[in-house]
């Protein structure tokens, strides 16, 4: 049956697939508490979740299969809205997802909680999914939560390891305050405009906020803190370091990509469409201001605390900051009042968290595969590593050298549309910004490279013991992925450029 007949529920199918996966996991621990069969465990994740990621594929082709923008559908009173920029990220979210998963396997072979850890992974997923279909404010909030507890729970997930309880811990706090300012943001904007469905925001605003100015003012401004946190944007940014460090590497992954994406599609979709920039900045609130300020920063502070770092998991944390100052082009270089053009910089920032995703999620995997060697995270414990492991060390290449957005990598590409695209729309001097760091990221990144190929290793260093076929399945796919996205690069930025338009009608 074609996508477009099946009923309108069915719409969430991706969302009500990776809960029912949660359920079933609920329902094989409670059965038999103590069981540590998992290939059962895993396997039921990983099926769960691929079979999410064929059916948002799915819809999303068929979705960008027509002229224009596919159909927008919305559910449960307006509250929940599924449309292109829902399914990309959907796609997104649940293929790092099964990365993570199937690294999973062999990092955690041994842990007692695999059962509780399988569930927790599923349900941030879940939460992510509806981030990208909210429609409400009070969705947006729902999600967000849904998305964020079981993440404090995974950082710490590890309980006889000081350093992810510790790194737990924090990002509980950091997030619960988080998660203070951002509703009380929600409970500023509903103030001066009396609802908190999007589009009736928009339509309150177009009327007038009639005197409630400064009161929306403060509440944009919150918002954008609450956004800037979860995609761990400067100045929110000093819990991402830590709990990536003490978190288990597949956790770190599945937080810096899948995480971030869903952040990202919030933050697009309530300003894009709940404060349209032409009107607000009218009232003085000019939140493109605030964001390319943001960017800037973000870009900035990223990158040079990357270069600093001794410590490899530590480094790809800061990188992944200095990647969301890249991303957060695509809301800083809307211009208000040219759709076209804004639709193409935000579909080329939507592009470039897909190339993203595939990228950072596997180098972070192959620093699970150094972990589970008990290797060691700085750059000389990585000195050497391709002697025994070339066809991982070669994978990590391609990584980091997507990342650093050399060509002939798919990063590349993301990148150079990214960047033209701000140019195009006026903000050359984020494009000049942008590449200036770029440049600053090749040397950290090449670090890496130099280590694994070039260097040889320091007597003593434990050396390669195993080879989990998990977790090297997981790196090659997200290495295919990365190469394979450069090729199908033009049919991605379509998609992605054709489902950000929707955000503007």
């Amino acid at each position: 049956m074609p996508a477009e007949q099946l009923p309108e529920w069915t719409a969430l199918a991706p969302a009500y697939i990776l809960a029912a996966t949660a359920m079933v996991l609920f329902v094989i621990d409670s059965i038999d508490p103590d069981s540590d069969n998992r290939n059962l465990l895993a396997g039921t994740a990983i099926v769960g979740t691929l079979a999410s990621v064929g059916v948002a594929t799915w819809f999303l082709l068929a979705w960008g299969s027509g002229t224009g923008p596919g159909p927008t559908i919305t559910l449960f009173g307006e509250a929940v809205v599924v449309d292109g920029t829902s399914l990309f990220f959907t796609v997104i979210v649940t293929t790092v997802t099964a990365l993570v998963l199937l690294a999973s396997y062999d990092y955690l072979a041994d842990d007692p909680h695999q059962a509780e850890y399988y569930s927790l992974i599923i349900l941030a997923a879940t939460g992510m999914v509806l981030m990208a279909s909210s429609n409400s404010l009070a969705t947006v909030f729902v999600s967000l939560e849904l998305a964020s507890l079981p993440s404090y729970a995974l950082v710490s997930i590890l309980k006889r390891n000081r350093g992810s309880s510790e790194a737990g811990l924090k990002y509980f706090l950091i997030g619960a305050l988080s998660s203070a300012i951002f509703v009380y943001g929600i409970s500023l904007v509903y103030g001066a405009t009396g609802s908190l469905i999007l589009s009736d925001v928009a339509a309150a605003l177009d009327e007038g906020a009639d005197g409630f100015e400064g009161l929306l003012g403060v509440g944009v401004v919150m918002l954008i803190g609450g956004f800037a946190f979860k995609t761990a944007s400067v100045p929110f940014h000093f819990w991402a370091p830590e709990a990536y460090e003490g978190a288990p590497a597949p956790v770190s992954a599945f937080l810096s990509s899948a995480s971030k994406a869903a952040g990202f599609v919030i933050a697009f979709r309530v300003f894009v469409e709940a404060f349209p920039l032409d009107v607000v900045a009218a009232m003085g609130v000019d939140w493109a201001l605030m964001f390319q300020v943001l960017a800037v920063v973000t870009m900035i502070v990223g990158n040079f605390a990357a270069a600093v770092q001794s410590n490899v998991k530590r480094m790809l944390a800061y990188s992944s900051i200095g990647h969301a100052g890249y991303a957060l082009i695509g809301l800083a270089a809307i211009t208000g009042g040219n759709p076209g053009h804004d639709a193409t910089v935000l579909g080329a920032s939507m592009m470039h968290l897909l190339v993203y995703g595939f990228m950072n999620t596997g180098a972070f995997l192959f620093i699970a595969l150094v972990e589970h060697w008990d290797v060691g995270r700085t750059f000389d414990d990585y000195r050497g590593l391709a002697r025994t492991a070339p066809f991982a060390s070669l994978a990590m290449a391609v990584f980091m050298f997507s990342l650093a957005g050399l060509p002939p990598f798919s990063g590349f590409a993301s990148k150079y549309v990214l960047f033209l695209a701000a140019i195009g729309a006026g903000y050359w001097w984020l494009a000049a910004v942008g590449a200036v760091t770029s440049a600053l990221s090749l040397y950290y990144y090449s670090r890496v490279v130099k280590a694994l190929w070039l260097d040889d290793p320091i007597d003593g260093t434990p050396r390669v013991d195993s080879y989990p076929r998990g977790i090297y399945v997981a790196i090659i796919a997200a290495a295919a992925l990365t190469v394979l996205a450069l090729p199908a690069f033009g049919v991605g930025f379509d998609l992605a450029e054709t489902a950000a338009t929707a955000l503007f009608e």
